[in-house]
This record gives C-alpha cells, structure tokens and sequence, in this order.
C-alpha cells in the first residue's frame, strides 16, 4: 500500500483557482486598509484617562438606592417596562409575519414573481433600523412606550416573516398530500398539516426574535421611546457614573435572566 501511494504522481497546482484566492486576499486588505483612510482619528484627549478611570469607579461602586425606591422610575420599574415593550412588540409582529410569510414561501405559489414580491416587501421592512422606527413613531404618537412597540413590532416583522417564510419552504409535502388525499380544501391543509408542523420553528423563532427585541429595546429609550435607555442616557450625559454602573448591571442580569427562561420554554416546547 506504501509502495503504490509513493507511485501516484503529484496532484496537479490548480494556478487559476491560487491567483483567485490570491486575488481576493489582496482586495480584502486593500479594502480593509482604504476603510481605515476614511477614519477621522483626532487623536486621545488628555482627558481620556481621567474619564475612563470615572467611568470604571462608577461601574464598579453602582448606586444601589436606584435598584427599587417605589417611585416608578427606579431601576425595576425601567427593566420591567423595557421587557414590556419587547413582549409586545414581538407578539404583535408574529402574528402580523405569518400572512407574509405565506405570501413570501416560494412553496405556496404557482407564479415565483409573487414570492419574489413577498421577500422584496419584507427586505424593504428589514432595511429600516430600531432607532429610525423609533423616532418616526415618535413624531406620531409622541416619546414613550408605544413608540417603542411599534417600532421594534414593525421591524421583527421583516426578520420574523422572513424566518418564517424559509420554515414554510422546508416543510415535508408529505402531509399536506396525505390531506388533499383524503378531500381536505386549502384551508384544511393550512389548519390540520402545515401550521402544526410549522408551530414548533415558529415557537423557535418567536423565542429567538424576543431575545434580541430585548437587547434593542434598551437602546430604543435613548431617543425617548422609553424604557431603561432613557434613564441610562441622562446618567451619561449628567456624568453620573455610579447610576450608569448600576443600570448596566441591570441590563446584564435582565437579558441573562431572559436568555435562560427563553431556552427553558423553547426545550419544553419545541
């Protein structure tokens, strides 16, 4: 066996497929480098070290009488309305996403130019950001928790659809002809075949979207769609470091607490 694999001839150096890789190496640093030119570095202020040395005491010597002092805009209550805002605006947007979702499945239609459109309508939905949403609500409804909502409803819409949407198109036929087999109608099938075998990638999914709407929703507070990113943002812009150590800690303790109950649903019931 040594003596036959010491016989083969060399494999053949493919040059065309070596000069591409060398090719996409050199675009890539050459690109990594010109975004680097495009950098507006003014320098580290004097300053810096002072600053970072504030922010660190603070972080690490929280103020603990903003944890819960009964007024409603302790740190409780903050943390309870941001998980509020992302609860809401993530059940809204599942159930809104599954009409699209049909609409986007390549599976369900006869002409692929209407789930062409279907996934051109959720990119355009996916392509505005949080904070955009949020202040355009804003301007709507005013600053506050139902700003918050929408936005991050109308956003996880486009995520949430599109998810759904590639779960559709992996589903198993089988079913869904063993109920037209027996007369079942459209909807029959949607009922009785696709959305119970959908359910367990639409739990998933749900779960996972409403682990990030927590994280954006203590950003969307920052232009005033309420929540802890309001109060974090006038801690910082006040210098007061030791309310920012303690709010930070919040959040940490709040998506860890999410995270955990999330994946202790998702292994009960997916």
């Amino acid at each position: 066996m040594d003596t036959i694999m010491k016989k083969l001839p060399p494999r053949p150096i493919d040059v065309k497929k070596r000069i591409l890789h060398w090719l996409i190496t050199i675009v890539t640093i050459g690109l990594v480098i010109w975004s680097c030119t495009g950098i507006d570095f003014g320098g580290i202020k004097e300053t810096a070290g002072q600053i970072a040395g504030a922010i660190f005491s603070g972080i690490f010597h929280p103020d603990w009488s903003y944890v819960y002092n009964g007024s409603g805009e302790d740190l409780v209550s903050q943390l309870w309305e941001t998980v509020c805002i992302a609860f809401l605006g993530t059940f809204i947007s599942a159930i809104i996403s599954l009409p699209f979702a049909f609409w986007a499945a390549n599976t369900k239609h006869k002409h692929w130019y209407v789930s062409r459109t279907g996934k051109i309508v959720l990119a355009i939905i996916r392509s505005f950001p949080e904070i955009v949403l949020a202040l355009m609500f804003i301007k709507a409804v005013g600053p506050g928790s139902a700003a918050g909502v929408m936005a991050l409803g109308f956003h996880s819409v486009g995520m949430l659809a599109k998810l759904f949407s590639e779960a559709i198109e992996n589903l198993d036929d089988g079913p869904n002809e063993a109920v037209t087999a027996v007369g079942g109608s459209k909807t029959n099938i949607i009922m009785f075949s696709t959305l119970p075998n959908l359910m367990p990638a639409l739990i998933s999914n749900t779960l996972y979207r409403f682990d990030v709407s927590i994280r954006s929703a203590s950003i969307l507070g920052l232009v005033g769609a309420g929540g802890i990113g309001y109060p974090l943002i006038i801690a910082l812009q006040y210098r007061q470091w030791n309310r920012v150590g303690i709010i930070l800690l919040g959040i940490i303790i709040m998506v860890i607490v999410i995270d955990w109950i999330s994946g202790w649903i998702r292994k009960k019931l997916v």
